[in-house]
């Protein structure tokens, strides 16, 4: 930050016209803000009669962020004889393009989480990441992270490792945290809140990952995915697989082309606590 004393500013020869924007400044009134910088919403409450009330203005973003989708792609070769002759008891075509698809799905979970644009950990806001106590992830630093993400938190992302390493934890202190039940499977929660296990959440040479927790749905104002849909040959949502041809070795070419993104709506709906220490390797 550069400073600047009022003496040496009015000692600058041609600096009449910064003087005179700093005056007007001075001058203006200052509009009432909250903790978030946007401006505070005037309410009138527990009044009686009829007294005038006061007007308000909503602030709002007059830039917003745009987000731009990204896409993973590749082209799935066939030789043609095996279209054609090798399609019972299961779709030859169909197989191949399941793995190629479950293949592009993986690195869409890479980038959701990793890339430098709107990966997951790269967008937490600052307000919103803290550090373990001590270095093994404990039940405070769990604690600590649902103070940040307290309103509908949806549930935990850590690496099997770090979960490994909160059951320790847990173990050494004599707490046995509950399991909660998704889509049939059981699988260790935290306050209620189930602790998912994400690989793509990677484990650095010093040993350390990081825990990211969040609130999900455009509705909650939480972590959200984007794709488009409706777009030309579309397989799945957001994904599409375009027929490009056949080469003069009958091999049939197939374009696979998967488009996504992410955006987090307001900053409190992601936490990342960081640098968390899984111990020694055995």
């Amino acid at each position: 930050m550069l400073t600047l004393s009022r003496r040496t500013l009015e000692e600058i020869p041609g600096a009449q016209e910064l003087r005179s924007h700093i005056q007007e400044t001075q001058q203006s009134p200052n509009p009432p803000h909250n903790s978030y910088g946007e401006a505070a919403i005037d309410i009138a409450s527990g009044h009686v009669g009829e007294p005038p009330l006061a007007g308000t203005y909503v602030d709002y973003e007059p830039a917003p962020r745009e987000y731009e989708l990204s896409v993973a792609q590749t082209v799935l070769r066939v030789h043609s004889r095996v279209a054609d002759l090798y399609n019972q008891p299961m779709n030859q075509t169909e197989q191949q393009l399941r793995l190629t698809i479950e293949a592009l799905r993986e690195r869409q979970e890479e980038e959701l989480v990793n890339n430098r644009e709107f990966g997951l950990l790269h967008n937490a806001d600052l307000t919103q990441r803290l550090h373990t106590r001590s270095g093994p992830p404990t039940p405070d630093d769990l604690d600590e992270l649902l103070a940040l993400v307290w309103k509908d938190a949806g549930f935990f992302l850590a690496h099997p490792k770090v979960i490994s390493a909160f059951g320790r934890e847990c173990n050494r202190r004599g707490i046995y945290p509950e399991s909660t039940d998704i889509n049939g499977h059981q699988v260790p929660s935290w306050r209620g809140i189930p602790l998912l296990p994400c690989n793509k959440l990677h484990v650095s040479d010093t040993r350390t990952s990081s825990v990211l927790l969040m609130r999900t749905g455009e509705h909650n104002q939480g972590v959200i995915g984007l794709h488009q849909t409706g777009i030309p040959d579309e397989y799945q949502p957001g994904l599409s697989v375009r027929f490009m041809g056949i080469d003069e070795k009958a091999i049939l070419s197939y374009l696979v082309s998967a488009y996504y993104s992410a955006a987090v709506l307001v900053p409190d709906a992601l936490g990342v606590l960081e640098h968390v220490e899984i111990g020694r390797q055995d």
